[in-house]
């Protein structure tokens, strides 16, 4: 599943069941202050794609995510039926951001330089692997994980098509796969 492309943006992502009244957990993909709301619409989409409105009836910050409770989701067993979702709201209402911030959402397809060294295209992100999203970039049959921070980031482009980064030397080469060398060399080390 891909939750970046499409006509919906995630927002959050369900990933336990918090108390007995139908609350979830969530952590969070926008950082966007005020973005949630009591009343607020979001849709959940479910691994197999299927996709459920839902109303927000409450939330408050836990652990460095969010607890959520929604209307009708009075129970454990109905709460459990979110688990892993991802919670969107349609692109038409994401909020609008300063000059200079991007939406995640809007990186899938995007070419990624490390300098004047072009390295693939955005084909997906991912969350919570660190304080970053990481960006998978892929190269022909290799996929490339390189965190969207902004200590890396030289420019955006959006209308290019265009990521200019400056990596930290050596990071691409975190991601290849061992030589015949290496591999030799782990196979006498045991």
């Amino acid at each position: 599943m891909n939750p970046i492309t499409g006509d919906f943006i995630t927002l959050a992502r369900v990933v336990k069941t918090q108390g007995r009244h139908g609350e979830v957990a969530a952590e969070v993909h926008s950082d966007v202050p005020g973005r949630f709301h009591e009343g607020m619409k979001l849709w959940a989409l479910r691994e197999d794609s299927e996709r459920r409105e839902l109303k927000l009836e409450n939330f408050w910050p836990h652990k460095g995510g969010l607890v959520l409770k929604f209307v009708d989701v009075d129970s454990i067993s109905d709460a459990e039926a979110l688990l892993k979702c991802e919670l969107q709201v349609p692109k038409a209402e994401r909020a609008e951001l300063e000059d200079g911030w991007n939406y995640v959402s809007d990186l899938a397809g995007l070419l990624v330089f490390d300098g004047d060294r072009e390295i693939g295209i955005v084909e997906d992100v991912q969350f919570g692997a660190g304080e970053a999203p990481l960006l998978i970039v892929k190269s022909g049959e290799t996929r490339y994980e390189i965190p969207y921070a902004e200590a890396y980031i030289r420019s955006v482009d959006l209308a290019q098509k265009k990521i200019v980064m400056q990596l930290p030397e050596g990071m691409l080469e975190l991601n290849a796969p061992l030589t015949a060398e290496e591999k030799a060399l782990n196979r006498r080390e045991r």
